[in-house]
Parts: structure tokens; sequence; C-alpha cells
């Protein structure tokens, strides 16, 4: 009986969103803000590539730190640490690149090695990859470790599509939506592994976030349409924060809806 009572109390509910239409569209706003944000903050900002990875590393420290506290799903919570890991995952690749003369191509391969350890460390220790089992804060630390390294590795191949091969933001921002939907396809036509499908979807919406962000905040004369990295942040963050207020606002009414139900159903 104690170790069953000592197990329940590591336990808590799941701390991930369900996946939902919402999920993926906020997923990639949040991963536009992460290519745009960065490049205000570094830029328009003057912060330079170091310190901007220092403010943001010390501000995902603090929220990541409150996420893993956090006993169950808090919306607001756990969509600003990804974005935060978004903006801090642009900077490492663009950190490599842009500091140490790293090219892409390494850096794609560096990362997508990085990212298969992850998950065979994850696999070996916890025998299950599914978001849907985010229950204890070791699989919750691998959760976050790969959303990082997905992160970095879609900054990477992005912009190897982009600029190293050439392709322009558009054009491969239609490429890796292709790529999505071939996945969606094969998820629900073809009934690939969900786990399996669902992290491949998980990587390809970075660079999409990211090309679509250069695509949208870049001048027209490198293939953007120029509306600049402070009014394309500026719009995805407020387009972020409504529906992550209507998540929040969905998820207090279904508990209101829970808990007058358990209420009627006691008997005085």
């Amino acid at each position: 009986m104690k170790t069953l009572a000592r197990e329940d109390t590591l336990q808590m509910l799941n701390k991930v969103p369900e996946v939902t239409l919402y999920f993926w569209i906020i997923k990639i706003m949040a991963t536009t803000v992460g290519e745009t944000a960065a490049d205000f903050l570094n830029f328009d900002l003057h912060f330079g590539l170091n310190g901007t990875a220092l403010l943001m590393s010390a501000l995902l420290a603090i929220f990541l730190l409150l996420q893993l506290r956090a006993r169950k799903y808090v919306p607001w919570l756990y969509w600003l640490v990804v974005v935060l890991i978004s903006i801090v995952g642009t900077l490492i690749t663009d950190g490599l690149v842009d500091n140490f003369g790293v090219p892409l191509e390494t850096t794609t391969i560096a990362f997508g090695l990085a990212l298969l350890a992850t998950f065979a460390i994850w696999y070996t220790s916890e025998k299950t990859l599914s978001i849907h089992s985010i229950v204890t804060t070791p699989r919750e630390l691998f959760y976050w470790a790969a959303i990082l390294f997905t992160f970095a590795l879609g900054t990477a191949a992005g912009d190897l599509a982009a600029e190293g091969l050439q392709l322009g933001y558009a054009t491969s921002t239609l490429m890796f939506g292709a790529m999505i939907a071939l996945v969606t396809i094969a998820y629900y036509v073809f009934r690939t592994n969900a786990v399996l499908a669902f992290w491949i979807a998980y990587v390809l919406t970075r660079p999409l976030g990211a090309s679509f962000g250069d695509y949208l905040s870049q001048a027209t004369a490198d293939g953007g349409l120029g509306l600049g990295t402070v009014l394309t942040s500026v719009l995805f963050l407020l387009s972020i924060a409504g529906l992550v207020l209507y998540l929040t606002m969905t998820i207090s009414r279904r508990d209101m809806q829970a808990q007058t139900a358990n209420a009627v159903g006691r008997k005085p």
C-alpha cells in the first residue's frame, strides 16, 4: 500500500495538451514567432546574438521550472514555454552558424542525431514516446529535450532549404507544407503509427514556421513580403494569446461541468 501511495504522489495529470487542430495551429505560429522574435531582438533591438541568447535562455529556464512544478496542463504556461524554447532553439542554430561558422548541413545532421539519441534514451528509460503519457517529471524532461532539438533541427533544415539550397522562403514553405500533408495522409489513410507520425509532423512544422516567418518578415528584395519582424511577431503573438485564452476558458468550463456533475451525483 505504501508503494502504491508513493507512486501516486509521483504521478501527475498529463502535462501536454490534446493533439487537435488548435494544437497544430498554435505550434506553427509559435515556430514563426521563434524565427521573427529572435531576429527582432538580435537586429532591431541590437541585443546581438549572444545577448539575445542569454536573455531568452534565462527566461526559458524560469518558465520551464514553473512548467515542471505544475501538476497539470496549464495552457498559457505550456505555450509560453513552447514559444521561448522555439526562440532559444533558433538562437542555438544561429549561434553555431554565425559565431562558429558551422555549416547548415552539419548542424542539420548533428541536431538530427541528437534528436534520435534523445528518443532512444527516452524509449529505453520509459518504454514509450507517447505524448499522452507525460505524467512524471523524467518523462517531461525527455519531452522538453526532444522539443528543443526539434526546434534547433527545424531551424537548421529550414535555413538550409531556403538559403543554403537557394529555394527561397515561399518555395520552402510550400515544400515543408507538402511534407506535412503527406504525413497526414499516411496517418489517416495508411494508418501509420501515431507516435511516429506525430514526431515527424512536429519536426516538419519548425522549418515550415521558420520559412513562413522569414517569407512574411524579410524584405521584398530578399524574397519576402516585407512585413518586418515587429509586425509579424506581434500578429502571431496576439493570435497565439487569443487561442490560448480560448483553450483556457474551455478547460475551465469543462472542469466546472465535471464538478457540477459530481456534486449532483453525490447523495446527501
